[in-house]
């Protein structure tokens, strides 16, 4: 590559560059439009886990991922900005973890969540005594399907009819249930209890319902509201709880961000310490890499936590790994005899496989780290990721441009 064209490119890097530090910057009026999205253990909140009770459900994978969305969509209402609810199993256990960063009322915030409704249609088993319950075999049409609720009025023109609509899932699953009870009774369960048993006379198509089984007004209007939130296909129990103080959160990211500066300026120093030359290329390049690895995470509204913050100073120590390795090569040539022209580009093509070999190895990792496990060792998997990714640019673009521009006929001194 000749020097004119490595110096333009490294002109638009830096142009680059610069407006990716501006973009970063918390002051910029990028921040109004895309802030920083920071977890709870830097900006304060609660870590809430509960178990699900999963007895008696055969496609257990769609119902937990209707209680992850359900409950996504309660939280939200609650006016939690993207809360992140994530399934996991621990044994035979199903859990459902929820993460509510910058919530100051976690009690409110845990009483919605609680609140929603589990709602289900059961067949009513009739007994040959009369003196014995009726027995209710729960259906597949749970609250799951409902697509809309709204308030009906009865004869005496009070609202406390409640009119279903279920989605195409869900109409179909009701027609089913209908046309294999005719003649039969139909039980609406809600949180355990019976509102409303009714007789079915024909099958029902359209995938609409009624319950016309609550007596008060107010009761009928708060399950409108909770109906539309979503209701729980299954019950769900608060099993831990843990919160993060405001100002312990703001300590954190605080010593975080320094422990973060001070590792990367020891590097750089020591880069140029014992590379000299080589060692203040490598300290730029890692300098720009930092820039654009932030910008990325900004981008891409990757929430920053502790463990993603260490993510992303691992992958620091990579990039300077690399540009090791490159260092290395390039002075083995210039023993050996090579001109420098060579000695450069034998250097990268020869430490070339040992980077993409142990950078390929560690995205392959953060891969499984990613799909198989909880929400906080997520974020140091998705942070290390990026940073490898853009570290291979940094350590091999960025760092041969900024040679191939400074290059001078004089040997390099090592």
């Amino acid at each position: 590559m000749s020097r004119a064209k490595s110096s333009l490119l490294l002109l638009v890097i830096l142009l680059i560059t610069a407006l990716a530090g501006f973009f970063i910057y918390p002051q910029s009026p990028f921040s109004n439009v895309l802030p920083w999205k920071l977890g709870l253990d830097l900006v304060g909140g609660s870590y809430l886990i509960y178990e699900v009770n999963l007895a008696g459900i055969q496609d257990r994978s769609f119902v937990m991922n209707g209680l992850r969305d359900v409950i996504e969509k309660r939280v939200n209402l609650f006016g939690v900005s993207e809360p992140r609810v994530t399934i996991s199993q621990s044994g035979e256990s199903n859990r459902l973890n929820v993460e509510l960063a910058g919530v100051n009322d976690v009690s409110a915030a845990i009483k919605q969540i609680g609140e929603t409704p589990l709602l289900y249609f059961a067949e009513v088993e009739l007994p040959e005594s009369k003196d014995k319950e009726p027995l209710f075999k729960s259906t597949e049409l749970t609250g799951r399907y409902i697509k809309g609720a709204s308030l009906g009025f009865n004869q005496v023109n009070l609202p406390t009819v409640v009119n279903l609509e279920f989605n195409s899932e869900g109409a179909a699953i009701f027609e089913s249930i209908t046309e294999r009870n005719v003649g039969k009774e139909l039980a609406v369960i809600l949180d355990g209890e019976v509102v409303e048993i009714a007789r079915v006379n024909e099958k029902i198509s359209g995938g609409r319902a009624q319950i016309s089984g609550i007596n008060n007004p107010k009761d009928a209007k708060k399950l409108v509201e909770r109906l539309n939130a979503g209701a729980l296909p299954a019950p769900i129990k608060l099993i831990h709880q843990q919160t993060v103080g405001a100002s312990l959160g703001r300590d954190s990211l605080q010593k975080t961000v320094w422990a973060g500066i001070w590792g990367t300026l020891a590097l750089m120093l020591f880069m140029i310490l014992y590379y000299r030359n080589f060692g203040v290329f490598s300290a730029i390049a890692l300098f720009i890499y930092v820039i654009l690895t932030l910008a990325m995470f900004k981008l891409f509204t990757v929430t920053m936590t502790l463990a993603g913050i260490a993510g992303f100073i691992l992958s620091i120590g990579m990039a300077v790994d690399a540009n090791i390795l490159i260092f290395e090569r390039i002075k083995e040539e210039l023993k050996q005899g090579a001109s420098r022209v060579s000695a450069l580009e034998n250097g990268f093509n020869r430490a070339w496989t040992s980077i993409r070999d142990s950078n390929f190895t560690t995205m392959l990792t953060t891969f499984i780290l990613f799909y198989f496990t909880t929400s906080f060792v997520k974020g140091f998997a998705l942070t290390l990721f990026i940073g490898v990714v853009v570290s291979m640019f940094s350590a091999i673009t960025v760092t041969r441009i900024l040679l191939n521009t400074f290059i001078n006929p004089s040997p390099f001194k090592d």
